[in-house]
């Protein structure tokens, strides 16, 4: 199911599908159709198709249903068992407790910086551990306004706690912050839409360019289809946020 909208930049066009669809953002996928910069004298055109899939993925079961209404119709693969992210992690029944100092400095530093943010309950723990990756926790009471948008606003937090901890002799390794599940809500929900993207493409033979994302969703898509022998994907763009095309390429491997 296909649907047209267009607007003065992308995001005024996907706003007007939101709003007009009733759904959320991930519920569908984007293809520019046109795009024309912005003048001095005149404004910036942009046309998108919108691409609903008849039946959603439940997130629970991995069974399909439809969006409205809720029905089992069976069908498709259960994605967790299909396609899973390097970042994907176990959440644990408890926090761990810091096992060195570094990770007592880390967490009082995530804990400070989120006071100073205006989230004075707030508090963090480790949740998981490699030896090359480390995800805290945060908990407080106000999680959207912490979590942000599509999660800018922990990317951002991100990003700071990953600086401290190369300053403190630990650029290798990468710290993953979380906040009430967030991180895995938006993983299962990225994978859903890479699978979706890929089924579409694989019907089609057409390409289809996803929503701009930072580094780490782009990595959860590319990871959920790098396994696919006819469908792939490469990122497009400047800077951290890019766009994911996800393209056809038949039986054999496209390097």
């Amino acid at each position: 199911m296909t649907y047209e909208f267009d607007g003065h930049t992308e995001k005024e066009a996907v706003d007007k599908a939101i709003k007009e669809l009733g759904l959320e953002q991930d519920c569908f996928d984007v293809e520019i159709l046109e795009s024309q910069k912005g003048g001095l004298f005149r404004k910036g055109y942009v046309k998108i198709r919108i691409h609903i899939d008849d039946g959603g993925i439940d997130p629970v079961n991995g069974e399909a249903k439809q969006r409205h209404g809720g029905r089992q119709t069976g069908g498709r693969r259960n994605y967790r068992d299909s396609s899973r992210s390097e970042l994907t992690y176990q959440k644990p029944s408890a926090p761990l407790p810091p096992e060195n100092e570094f990770e007592e400095d880390l967490l009082a530093f995530i804990t400070q910086t989120v006071h100073l943010m205006g989230h004075t309950d707030a508090s963090s723990a480790i949740l998981y551990r490699e030896s090359r990756k480390l995800v805290a926790g945060i908990e407080a009471s106000d999680t959207p306004v912490l979590i942000g948008r599509k999660g800018h606003t922990l990317d951002s937090l991100q990003l700071i706690v990953n600086n401290y901890a190369a300053k403190q002799g630990r650029p290798n390794l990468r710290i993953i912050l979380d906040c009430q599940g967030y991180r895995l809500r938006r993983e299962d929900s990225l994978v859903r839409m890479a699978l979706r993207a890929a089924d579409r493409v694989r019907r089609t033979r057409q390409s289809l360019l996803l929503e701009p994302m930072n580094p780490f969703d782009r990595r959860i898509i590319h990871t959920a289809i790098g396994d696919m022998d006819d469908v792939g994907t490469e990122s497009e763009g400047n800077g951290a946020i890019k766009q994911v095309r996800v393209f056809f390429r038949g039986g054999g491997k496209r390097r």
